[in-house]
C-alpha cells in the first residue's frame, strides 16, 4: 500500500460521526470566523449587489405597476370616484335619479355625492372669421357636461386641473369649462382622427350645439389632466344645461360617490342594488367601472416587471456563485486541512450556506430601508411625469416579502452549489492544492 493510501485511510479514521446539532454549531462558527476575517470591502461589494437586486426586483415591477396605477389614482380621484352609477343598456339617462341620489346620501359611509348630466354635442371656435359660407367650420365632437359646480368639487376636485382660468360657479350663464384635448395648443400632435379647435383660449367665444339647440359661450377656463373622460368634455354649469337639453325631469347620467375612507365600496354597491336601483341604473365600483384596458395595461406591466425582476435575480445568483466559488477555490487547502482534522463536511458546506444567508438578509434590510423611508416617499410626494399618467412606486408589505424568499432561496442556492464541489473534492488533493 502507497504511503499515499495509507494516509488517506488516517484520515478518514479520524473523522467521526456529527450530529445535526455539532454540524450546525460548527458550521455557524466557521461562518462567523469567515466574514470577520474577509476583506471589509468584499464584504461591501456582496452585500451592495445584495441590495441593487433587491431594488431591482422591488422598484422596477413597482414603477411599472404604478405607471398603471398612477392613470387608475387619476381616474378615480377625478371621474369614476368610489361608487360610479350610469344609465343602464336600454336607457338614454338614469331612471329614479332623485331617489337614488337622496337614498346614496343617507347611506352611512357616503361623504359626497354628485349627479352629471351628459349629451353629445359639437363646439365651434372662428365661426365669425369665415369668409365663405364654403368654408370648412372649425369645429368637433364632444362630450358636454352639466355639472353642479359645488357637488363636483367636493366629490372630483375638479378645479384643481383648471390650468387656465376659471373653474365654473352656479350662476356662470354662457360660461364653460373646456378639456384641453379639445384644443390644438395642448396637443403634441396633429392628426387628421383627432379633431381639434384652433386659437381658442380664455375669454373666447364659441358655439355649442346640442340636439340642435346652438348657444353661444365664453371660455372661462381650461382643465387638462391624464383623464381622457375629462379632457375631451366641455363643462356648463347645472342649470343651463338641463334647460338647453331639456331635462325638466331632474334624471341624470352619471351619479358619483365619494365615500369615507376605510368604507368599502362593495358594501355600499350591495346596499344601492338591494334597494333596487339595479333596475334603474348600473352600480359600480370604482374597480368594475374602469375601462378594460386599463386593467389589460395592469396585468401586462405585472408580468414585465416580473421579467426584468426576473433577469436581475439571476444575475445576482450567478454573482453570489462566482463569489463563493472563488472564495472556496483560495480556501481549497483550508478547507481539506478542515476536512483532514474531523471537520464534518456538512458543516463546511452549511458555514457557507450562512454566508450566503448574512448576504441576502443584509442586502434585503438595506434596500427596505431605502424603498419604503426614501424611494417611496419622494415618488408618492413627486410622481413620475408620464404622458398618461404620474407614476408613482406601489410596493406591498406581502410583496416585499415574497421577493425577500426569493432572492433567499436564491442566494442560498448559489453559495451552496460551489462550496458543496469544492468540499467533494479528494482530501489529500485539496491539502496538497492539487
Amino acid at each position: 500500500m502507497s504511503s499515499i493510501t495509507k494516509m488517506e485511510d488516517r484520515i478518514k479514521k479520524l473523522r467521526v460521526p456529527s450530529d445535526p446539532a455539532i454540524v450546525a454549531q460548527t458550521g455557524f462558527f466557521l461562518a462567523v470566523r469567515q466574514i470577520r476575517r474577509s476583506n471589509p470591502w468584499t464584504n461591501i461589494l456582496i452585500v451592495s449587489i445584495m441590495t441593487l437586486t433587491f431594488l431591482n426586483l422591488v422598484v422596477v415591477s413597482g414603477i411599472l405597476v404604478g405607471l398603471i396605477e398612477g392613470a387608475v389614482e387619476g381616474i378615480k380621484s377625478h371621474y369614476l370616484g368610489d361608487i360610479f352609477i350610469s344609465n343602464s343598456e336600454n336607457k338614454t339617462y338614469i331612471e329614479q335619479s332623485q331617489n337614488i341620489i337622496s337614498a346614496a346620501r343617507n347611506l352611512p359611509g357616503v361623504k359626497f355625492v354628485t349627479a352629471r348630466y351628459i349629451e353629445s354635442g359639437t363646439i365651434e371656435a372662428n365661426y365669425k372669421n369665415k369668409l365663405r359660407q364654403t368654408d370648412m367650420d372649425d369645429s368637433v365632437g364632444a362630450s358636454i357636461a352639466g355639472i353642479d359646480p359645488r357637488n363636483e368639487e367636493a366629490v372630483t376636485q375638479l378645479s384643481s386641473l383648471v390650468i387656465k382660468g376659471e373653474f365654473i360657479e352656479e350662476n356662470d350663464f354662457d360660461k364653460v369649462v373646456v378639456g384641453a384635448m379639445l384644443l390644438s395648443q395642448y396637443l403634441d400632435f396633429d392628426s387628421p382622427n383627432f379633431p381639434v379647435l384652433d386659437n381658442v383660449g380664455i375669454g373666447s367665444k364659441i358655439r355649442v350645439t346640442i340636439a340642435g339647440n346652438t348657444r353661444e359661450v365664453i371660455v372661462k377656463g381650461i382643465t387638462k389632466s391624464k383623464v381622457d373622460e375629462i379632457d375631451r368634455r366641455v363643462f356648463f354649469p347645472e342649470k343651463q344645461f338641463r334647460a338647453l337639453i331639456g331635462r325638466n325631469d331632474f334624471n341624470a347620467d352619471e351619479i358619483v360617490l365619494r365615500l369615507e375612507r376605510g368604507v368599502d365600496p362593495l358594501a355600499i354597491k350591495r346596499t344601492l342594488i338591494n334597494f333596487g336601483f339595479g333596475n334603474y341604473a348600473r352600480v359600480q365600483t370604482q374597480e368594475d367601472a374602469e375601462p378594460k384596458f386599463i386593467k389589460d395595461m395592469k396585468k401586462t406591466f405585472a408580468i414585465l416587471g416580473n421579467v426584468i425582476s426576473s433577469i436581475g435575480l439571476a444575475v445576482a445568483a450567478i454573482t453570489i456563485f462566482i463569489v463563493i466559488f472563488i472564495n472556496a477555490i483560495t480556501r481549497r487547502k483550508f478547507i481539506g486541512i478542515l476536512k483532514g482534522i474531523g471537520i464534518d463536511g456538512r458543516a463546511i458546506e452549511f458555514s457557507y450556506i450562512l454566508q450566503s444567508l448574512f448576504y441576502a438578509i443584509l442586502g434585503s434590510l438595506a434596500g427596505c430601508v431605502i424603498v419604503f423611508l426614501a424611494l417611496k416617499p419622494y415618488f408618492d410626494a413627486f410622481p413620475i411625469n408620464f404622458p398618461f399618467s404620474d407614476g408613482i412606486l406601489v410596493v406591498s408589505i406581502e410583496g416585499v416579502l415574497w421577493r425577500i424568499a426569493v432572492l433567499i432561496i436564491a442566494t442560498v442556492m448559489a453559495g451552496y452549489i460551489p462550496a458543496r464541489l469544492v468540499v467533494r473534492q479528494n482530501t489529500l488533493d485539496a491539502i496538497l492544492g492539487r
